[in-house]
């Protein structure tokens, strides 16, 4: 007997069967395709269908663009309730893709607290932790026993939401919410109800400050291994919390950016598949055409050794080997070294241990292409002369391009440049021109018939 298919989201909600919909399509893409494929009018009407257990299930599984695409469809008194049900920090990563007349609309038909809480995370700039962060977390005082301090986070589970998540750790904060101290839940539920919360409270804190990188809190929280990491401002005011899930969704997205940087392209804001041929070349187009200008010189160098190459014809046939060869021991370099700093592995101050790790290994990597160009020369014929200038300018720009490579990202990420744009086209074309001014400068001092020139 033959399965029904699942009906289609358009059928579900003309027939108000959208909960069905969403137990039959689980998959996150699948759910993507269909709910990007909606009219307005579809969309309009899928607001009233679905409830909040819904609602949260179908967020959850599509992308920011997509959810912001929807709420903004729909009447503000809808989309209002379903942002009533996200994570502060899910919707506010929603509404940030919302142009700023419709998501207004949408906040004043919020309750007033809800609404203030996500004006306040969107305030903030959209690469700081403090754009990211949960508002709410577990507080206590420090003077309270520990049976006051259980008692007092259970009065406060009936206004504290579901999106806290911060279930792991209790925060130590003074009457002016001063971050004094952390102390994990599980210790405080088990310890005696006699003892004194400032006995159990660890005050060495990891915090980062709310205008820090997302990026770098990130990656701090991952290195401590800690499930949460607090935002303190100036005055050390606790005003909420990363946790370890919005963690890892800043990491794996600045991963993806990085991939496609050095591609040689800038990041998409949707999916690929979404993306228009319009958004594609706007991506694009601006790095193609710095890598054109970028490679012109390429020919300039050509035109300038013009009669060297006339004096020696042999010398053109080399030239896309150097200059690739170049290219792509540069690109390995950048490509490892780029991930390494993303994950805090290499910083500014390890560019001299960087540099002499790589040199070394440059080293032998060009003894290797050099033994490889040698035998390339003598199996066509162009005699000792130029054999030994192809080896030995193989040998150079290995060299030289791994010098360039190891230095550039780090020094890009120092002057507040992502070292992402250190992409793989922009060092072959740093390395093409500078590649042939070395081939030229060493075939003068090595072939006969140049001397003069």
């Amino acid at each position: 007997m033959g399965s029904t298919a699942a009906p289609s989201i358009r059928q579900a909600i003309a027939g108000d069967t959208v909960t069905d919909w969403l137990a039959s399509v689980k998959d996150p893409a699948e759910r993507s395709h269909q709910l990007a494929r909606l009219a307005t009018e579809d969309l309009r009407a899928l607001g009233p269908l679905l409830d909040h257990d819904g609602a949260s299930d179908l967020f959850e599984a599509v992308d920011d663009e997509l959810a912001a695409r929807v709420l903004a469809a729909m009447a503000a008194g809808d989309a209002a309730a379903l942002v009533e049900v996200l994570d502060l920090d899910h919707a506010a990563d929603i509404l940030r893709e919302i142009k700023a007349g419709p998501r207004e609309r949408l906040l004043s038909a919020l309750p007033q607290d809800r609404a203030e809480a996500l004006r306040g995370l969107l305030s903030w700039p959209e690469d700081s932790v403090a754009a990211h962060m949960v508002p709410e977390a577990l507080t206590v005082r420090p003077d309270m026993t520990i049976g006051d301090a259980v008692q007092a986070l259970r009065s406060d589970a009936a206004t504290l939401r579901s999106d806290s998540r911060s279930g792991a750790y209790v925060y130590v904060t003074d009457a002016d919410r001063r971050l004094l101290g952390v102390l994990a839940f599980r210790d405080l539920v088990l310890a005696d109800p006699q003892e004194a919360v400032a006995a159990l409270t660890d005050t060495d804190v990891l915090s980062v400050s709310p205008l820090t990188d997302a990026e770098d809190a990130a990656q701090a929280l991952m290195d401590y291994n800690l499930v949460a990491v607090p935002v303190v401002d100036a005055d050390n005011r606790l005003l909420g919390i990363l946790t370890e899930n919005t963690a890892g969704e800043i990491t794996e997205e600045e991963a993806t950016e990085d991939a496609e940087r050095q591609g040689g392209s800038e990041p998409l804001e949707v999916p690929y598949l979404r993306a228009s041929p319009w958004l594609l070349w706007r991506k694009r187009v601006g790095w193609l055409l710095l890598l054109f200008v970028a490679e012109a010189y390429t020919g300039t160098v050509l035109r300038h050794f013009e009669e060297e190459m006339e004096a020696v014809v042999a010398l053109a046939f080399f030239i896309p080997l150097l200059i690739g060869t170049g290219g792509n021991t540069g690109t390995q370099i950048t490509t490892t070294l780029v991930r390494a700093m993303a994950t805090g592995q290499v910083r500014l101050r390890d560019v001299p241990a960087v540099l002499a790790k790589e040199m070394s290994t440059g080293m032998m990597i060009a003894l290797t292409m050099a033994l490889a160009a040698l035998i390339r020369a003598w199996m066509l014929g162009v005699g000792p002369e130029i054999t030994l200038t192809v080896t030995l300018t193989v040998a150079a720009i290995v060299l030289w391009s791994s010098f360039v490579a190891s230095i550039l990202p780090p020094v890009l990420k120092k002057c507040r440049i992502d070292p992402a744009v250190v992409s793989a086209p922009l060092i072959a074309t740093v390395v093409d021109g500078t590649g042939l001014i070395i081939y030229f400068m060493i075939a003068h001092a090595t072939l006969s018939q140049l001397q003069g020139l």
